[in-house]
């Protein structure tokens, strides 16, 4: 519906562009004031892009910065030169002096209907008739398509013929200041990556540099994009491989390292343990110190991997960057980013981007989700952003299996996105099959050959390099339908002192075999421990420090001492250099077993009990009645991972009782995944599998959605909702506290931590420094776990988010625009979750939370 005046009502008064405030203003005693003028924001904005471009690699800024391309940025905001929005700042206002024009028949609720000022921004310039693309990189500055369909700059909705003349005035006062005029923009994905650099500078020009409307502000540009990292990095020149890692270059790591020249797509696939991960980063090394490369991103498979690779990723700049290399400062601990760096508007504390997760793809170094790096090709919340951060980046897509068929779907598209973006794209997997190697590499292969890099560069066409394999290990494998066999048999293991682990496949399996084990383990003299997901971040860091330690080269020494029982989810599988003697595995698809394989008799230096062999038992059921009723057969893994995959995997290994890897790795994946003509019973779960369940999207589905993106009509999800309808991971964030009051309306709200330790959030979030509350709020991000939505306390109102003034440190979220709301739960002594201001908790389940179990979901 579109507000139109009638005849009888009156015209909104005109008022003119430098009058219009962009911004309010809250000063020292939490007073609302009016802040800077639109043109006085845009200009500063448009002066931020500019910078921005400045400080990239030259060949990366004539690639994909076009001249003018600052204007755009600055523009963003000439929707605000509208009377909804300028009755919205003046209404907002503590204190305004009565000559200030007051526009009461302009009601600010009504903003909603066209999206806001973004929306008045992209009609303005479509009626410039400006080129393609820029109209919508304005309307989607904050993250959304606005719904403005059908509507015309010149609507009395947006003030009629009068308030369009004062926008056109003020761009052309724009395009005088900044010396520029609008650029040509040449594809969706350069669009994408001016979208991201219009609200990145957007966020830092509206940051505490440019807050106070009375500051001068020319010589604060520098000082924001310094403070919010945006330093080019310098790097130690001619490293040896030696130099980096302390050991020589295998065969193997040194081939993919010759490959990689150029931005381009290179597929490693090569056994677990053959050292993929450092012959990635030497490479991406190698680009970033030629200036081949704007920085490194690290894409793990989900946040399930362990914090691990974070230490060997920051171990890793230690080595490269220059002595006086700025960004050294922020490789100390792993919350830098969030403490000593600041992002303006949106990067701040209880802004969108105040995490680690997101921030990192706009810093030069990151390791983050593969998700993340996804979004940058979907139709979500501030996509672009994603995608003007790994412009030009070195990106290393870490443990790519066949499997998946959600991250298989769209890291086509996200490929395809890279390349268009200057990026050097790294992709390493154990297990890929080849239909998925040429989907990836988008050129058709030929050779067979395991292990094999194929490397497919800006300039040159495919190149598929054999790598000589290293001497295959015999693994024993164990098929055993008995659990209660295979408990005992990891007790027996454990006392004869061998390192064991047992891996399943849900965070509640792992969680009940590891009280299994508890129950017994103190009295054979055994310790036991668990690893996966859902523990809060100290927690998991803690319980990381010491049992990846104890299973990796650094625990050498202790092994010796007792045996030990690892519990663990797929955190185990993924990106960690750990040595069991013997393993128990939960059923799964051939590839995740085979990564799983890859923690077994790992490396030949490692010191073992002498009853030790290499042997792994896999429980599973029998073929027949699995594939008859998988769901029953497998239990809660047909709900991780397809039935049809499982019953097909299930094929191919229920006669094996030994492998020989790397060389069987091929034709055991090769196997599981070739097309086939199915009939009953299998022909009904790969029917399940293509086209869905009530409970899962089906391929066809995934492949179709994975098409979305901005150049597509249609609602931007946000990126709560995108996770939800893409991935099972896990995506909502729960709060954990030991209490939470707040007396008056003006006291502060007083948070009691799980250690017991309180802090205080100010009623007046100004009356504290910037730092003191990014501190404060990476203090309370510790107290956060993140599960599955269904698993997640009911959500609060957000009124009572707000009365214990969460906003002051986090995202909560928009729900007009159906995003995820903060969850909060409060833990009493004996560990159980209960409701705040005893509001009801869930539906279904029972909720706890005990530093050895990790959050936990009971049925009732």
């Amino acid at each position: 519906m579109i507000f139109r005046p009638t005849k009888d009502e009156i015209t909104i008064p005109v008022v003119q562009y430098e009058l219009c405030p962009a911004k309010t203003f809250t000063d020292h005693s939490g007073k609302v004031r009016l802040g800077r003028s639109v043109f006085n924001h845009c200009e500063i904005v448009g002066s931020v892009a500019k910078e921005i471009v400045n400080r990239q690699p030259p060949w990366l800024a004539k690639a994909l910065f076009p001249a003018g391309c600052h204007l755009t940025a600055a523009c963003h905001d000439v929707g605000k030169v509208s009377p909804f929005f300028f009755q919205k700042i003046r209404n907002a206002c503590s204190e305004i002096s009565p000559d200030f024009p007051n526009l009461p028949i302009a009601t600010p609720q009504l903003e909603s209907r066209w999206g806001g000022h973004a929306g008045v921004s992209q009609l303005t310039v479509k009626a410039l008739n400006v080129a393609d693309y820029i109209p919508e990189i304005l309307g989607q500055h904050h993250g959304f398509a606005p719904p403005v369909d059908g509507m015309r700059a010149r609507d009395e909705n947006f003030g009629g013929v009068g308030w369009q003349q004062e926008r056109e005035r003020l761009i052309v006062s724009l395009k005088k200041a900044l010396d520029a005029d609008w650029p040509h923009v040449e594809s969706m994905s350069q669009a994408r990556v001016l979208a991201g650099l219009t609200s990145v500078a957007d966020w830092i020009g509206s940051g505490e540099f440019f807050e106070d409307p009375a500051s001068p502000w020319h010589e604060s540009i520098n000082s924001a994009l310094d403070a919010a990292g945006f330093v080019p990095p310098s790097y130690k020149k001619d490293l040896s491989f030696h130099q980096v890692f302390d050991f020589e270059a295998r065969e193997a790591q040194q081939l993919l390292i010759e490959q990689v020249t150029e931005p381009g797509v290179y597929v490693m696939e090569a056994p677990m343990g053959l050292g993929k991960t450092e012959a990635a980063l030497y490479a991406a090394y190698k680009m970033v110190a030629a200036g081949s490369a704007s920085g490194i991103y690290f894409a793990l498979p989900t946040q399930l991997t362990s914090n691990k690779i974070f230490e060997r990723f920051n171990e890793f700049l230690a080595r490269i960057l220059a002595d006086d290399c700025k960004h050294r400062s922020l490789l100390l601990h792993t919350n830098a980013w969030l403490l000593d760096t600041d992002m303006g508007e949106e990067g701040r504390p209880g802004g969108a981007w105040f995490n680690n997760a997101k921030r990192g793809l706009l810093a030069p170094f990151a390791v983050g989700t593969i998700d993340q790096a996804l979004m940058s090709a979907m139709n979500v919340k501030h996509g672009f952003v994603r995608a003007f951060g790994l412009a030009g980046k070195v990106v290393i897509l870490d443990e790519v299996h066949t499997y998946d068929s959600y991250t298989g779907t769209l890291l086509d598209a996200l490929v395809a996105l890279l390349r268009s973006l200057h990026c050097t794209v790294i992709i390493l997997s154990a297990t890929l099959n080849q239909d998925r190697r040429q989907q990836l590499l988008g050129s058709a292969v030929a050779s067979i050959a395991y292990p094999l890099i194929s490397a497919c560069s800006a300039t040159t066409k495919l190149r598929e390099v054999a790598v000589p394999s290293s001497p295959d290990q015999a693994v024993k494998i164990v098929m055993q339908s008995n659990e209660s066999a295979a408990v005992e048999q990891a007790l027996l293991r454990a006392e004869q002192g061998q390192q064991v682990i047992w891996i399943e496949n849900t965070v509640q399996d792992a969680q009940q075999r590891y009280l299994d084990f508890a129950a017994r383990a103190n009295e054979v003299g055994v310790s036991c421990g668990l690893l996966h997901s859902r523990f809060t971040p100290q927690d998991r860091q803690n319980k990381e420090s010491v049992w990846v330690n104890l299973f990796g080269r650094h625990g050498h020494g202790q092994r010796s001492e007792q045996g030990r029982i690892l519990v663990g989810t797929q955190v185990l599988e993924q990106s960690l250099d750990i040595d069991a003697d013997f393993m128990v595995s939960r059923f799964a698809p051939t590839d995740m077993l085979l990564q799983r394989l890859g923690r077994l008799w790992r490396h030949s230096d490692t010191p073992r009990a002498k009853s030790a062999c290499c042997e792994a038992w896999v429980i599973a059921p029998e073929l027949e009645p699995a594939t008859n009723a998988p769901e029953k057969s497998f239990g809660s893994s047909a709900f991780v991972y397809s039935p049809y995959v499982l019953c097909r995997s299930l094929e191919v290994w229920q006669s094996i009782d030994e492998i020989l890897l790397p060389s069987q790795i091929r034709e055991l994946v090769e196997t599981t995944y070739r097309v086939r003509d199915e009939t009953e019973p299998m022909s009904h779960w790969l029917n399940e599998l293509d086209n869905g369940t009530p409970r899962r999207k089906g391929r066809n589905s995934l492949r179709q959605l994975a098409r979305i993106t901005l150049a597509v009509a249609g609602n931007t999800l946000s990126e709560s909702k995108a996770q939800t309808r893409y991935s099972d991971v896990d995506n909502h964030d729960v709060l954990l506290l030991r209490g939470l009051k707040r007396s008056a309306e003006k006291e502060p709200a007083i948070l009691t931590l799980l250690d017991g330790s309180q802090v205080s959030l100010p009623s007046n979030r100004n009356s504290i420094s910037k730092k003191a509350l990014r501190e404060l709020s990476a203090t309370l991000m510790k107290q956060v776990v993140s599960v599955r939505v269904q698993d997640a306390p009911l959500v609060l109102p957000t009124k009572t988010l707000g009365r214990f003034l969460l906003q002051h440190c986090f995202y909560l979220g928009n729900p007009a625009q159906d995003e995820a709301l903060l969850r909060v739960a409060l833990v009493d002594e004996s560990g159980r979750l209960y409701g705040v201001e005893h509001a009801p908790l869930h539906e279904k389940y029972k909720l706890e939370y005990r530093d050895d179990l990790g959050y936990r979901v009971i049925k009732i």
